[in-house]
């Protein structure tokens, strides 16, 4: 993966225009096995594999904790939680009795909102439930906003993926749209990354290039203990 140079929000448009997902229709996770192609309307059902154990869906699926539990979903991270319009009144009691482990995040899907002090949270709650062999769900209203960016962004900060990355890769697998702003913080992340990236470079240059000698290099007796 390239980080030689920064992107822009303009940058991962184009890639949303460009990667197309997979033609539809598209069997849901759980039912691959099936000879049939399963109606999502009619199943009440939306989500898609977007990561190895990663799934995007949207409110409706993870209420359903029979489906979570028949895809062996450990973690949920409800990126819409609240009471108010656009968001889903769930927390970790819902899911108690499926022994399955809750974070929410109060997200707006507006350009405005700050989902950027939401990145590193969420990355370690992704990133331990994948460690200890877990399964999460990431959701919002829809699966297609919030819950992708989030993802893109645990792309970036724990498998190192740039942003262009990120967003192919999960684009591929899932119609999914973040809209203008959280692409934007998206791009915001991948400069910093990229800029620490550097850093961590140059002082690895300086540190194999000016690394003290022993004195007893040099022609000198090395002091004895």
């Amino acid at each position: 993966m390239s980080w030689g140079r920064e992107v822009r929000a303009e940058d991962l448009m184009e890639v949303l225009f460009t990667e197309l997902p997979r033609p539809a229709p598209i069997q849901l996770p759980g039912f691959q096995n099936s000879p049939r192609t399963w109606n999502r309307r009619k199943l009440g059902l939306d989500c898609d594999e977007v990561y190895p154990d990663i799934f995007v869906g949207d409110a409706a699926t993870v209420r359903d904790k029979q489906y979570l539990k028949e895809i062996r979903i450990t973690h949920v991270l409800n990126c819409a939680e609240g009471r108010r319009a656009g968001h889903l009144n769930v927390n970790g009691w819902y899911f108690q009795d499926a022994d399955i482990k809750y974070l929410g995040l109060p997200l707006d899907d507006m350009p405005s909102a700050n989902i950027e002090d939401y990145f590193q949270c969420a990355a370690h709650f992704i990133d331990c439930a994948l460690y200890h062999g877990g399964r999460v769900f990431v959701n919002c209203m829809m699966g297609v906003s919030r819950s992708a960016t989030i993802v893109m962004a645990f792309l970036m900060l724990r498998r190192g993926l740039g942003a262009v990355e990120a967003v192919r890769t999960v684009r591929r697998r899932r119609d999914v749209w973040p809209n203008a702003g959280f692409l934007h913080k998206l791009a915001e992340l991948h400069n910093r990354l990229r800029q620490a990236r550097q850093q961590q470079q140059r002082c690895n240059q300086r540190s194999y290039f000016y690394l003290p000698l022993p004195y007893a290099s040099i022609g000198a007796p090395m002091a004895q203990p």
